[in-house]
């Protein structure tokens, strides 16, 4: 009888569910997907991560900054996902994308104080599936 009793106030507790809205646009979907992953230590930032991972074709996803001002390395990338058949996706702004995933400081009352920008970021494990995650696969017509 005093096993019954346990059994229901463990049912009684409410559990907290993480709020898993709807995102409104493309980049709010990426900047959830890639808080994600970096969470799952699915993330891969920079050229020689990004590049490692493309080649070993580990990749799901990779995200490029469209203001790198190396020719080049964005050549290198592009190239490589489409060898591969990664998707891409590319984010204006590298220090918005450094930001997203983890390259910035924070002061004591959470102001942002430096951010390093990210040419390039992998993602190699999503995490758990979100509404997010499905709006980005959406986008490249899979599910």
């Amino acid at each position: 009888m005093a096993d019954e009793d346990i059994v229901q106030e463990i049912e009684e507790t409410p559990v907290e569910v993480e709020d898993d809205a709807e995102p409104e646009d493309m980049n709010a979907a990426l900047q959830q997907v890639l808080k994600r992953a970096r969470f799952h230590k699915g993330l891969c930032r920079g050229l020689h991560e990004t590049v490692k991972a493309l080649d070993k074709r580990v990749a799901h996803l990779c995200v490029l900054a469209e203001d790198c001002n190396e020719g080049a390395y964005t050549a290198l990338i592009e190239a490589l996902c489409t060898e591969h058949s990664i998707d891409l996706i590319k984010v204006p702004e590298k220090k918005k994308l450094g930001e997203w995933v983890g390259l910035a400081k924070y002061d004591t009352a959470g102001n942002i104080k430096k951010v390093i920008g990210a040419s390039c970021v992998a993602i190699t494990d999503y995490g758990e599936k979100s509404k997010a995650l499905d709006m980005i696969l959406g986008h490249f017509g899979r599910s």
